[in-house]
């Protein structure tokens, strides 16, 4: 049997409705592309206790990624330093670099407010630079550099996460509306991936 239009019209925003009422407060774009998340989840268990969050950065999208104990969360879009996204070498590169971080501190910046400092370098940071310079990729007199965070834009300056201008010295850099947003959720200890 066949509805008429309004019927079906009627049905379907009825369960258009249900649906977004079962969603979570701070979902955000992008369900039906959520990636695959039974690695994001099973790795940190312990942390998952206390913190249901972890983040992926994802370079090549210019995307943060907000998991929870039930996937996907949200997502943000982000700017970086350098539109070369390889792996930071050295410090001066303005590159983010690639690995798994936690996040050490939540601080307000006084140019760009809500900031998440990660624990870069860390033992797997050292790793990767040392053996560069074994390599010689990396000059033996160069350092690994510091300080990498997740912080706002400047208020006036979001447009610079609209149109993928990278900005930074190496950090990644969210909108500063969408800053105090992930700002007022996401703990100390939240674990970080960034990847190419």
């Amino acid at each position: 049997m066949k509805l008429p239009c309004t019927t079906r019209f009627l049905l379907l925003s009825l369960a258009v409705m249900l649906l977004s009422f079962s969603l979570p407060g701070k979902r955000k774009k992008k369900l039906a592309q959520r990636p695959h998340v039974a690695s994001v989840i099973k790795h940190r268990a312990a942390d998952r206790v206390e913190n249901p969050y972890y983040i992926i950065i994802n370079k090549k999208d210019y995307e943060l990624q907000v998991y929870d104990a039930d996937g996907w969360y949200a997502t943000y879009p982000i700017v970086f330093g350098s539109k070369d996204l390889e792996d930071k070498m050295k410090e001066g590169d303005k590159r983010t670099p690639n690995g798994n971080f936690h996040v050490i501190l939540k601080k307000i910046h006084p140019d760009w407010g809500p900031e998440l400092l990660l624990d870069y370098p860390n033992a797997e940071s050292y790793q990767k630079f040392n053996e560069r310079k074994v390599k010689g990729l990396v000059a033996r007199n160069a350092r690994i550099g510091g300080g990498i965070a997740i912080h706002a834009t400047r208020p006036e300056e979001e447009w610079t996460v609209d149109n993928y201008y990278n900005w930074t010295d190496g950090c990644v850099s969210v909108k500063y509306t969408e800053m105090k947003d992930l700002y007022s959720y996401i703990p100390v200890g939240t674990p970080v991936t960034i990847r190419q």
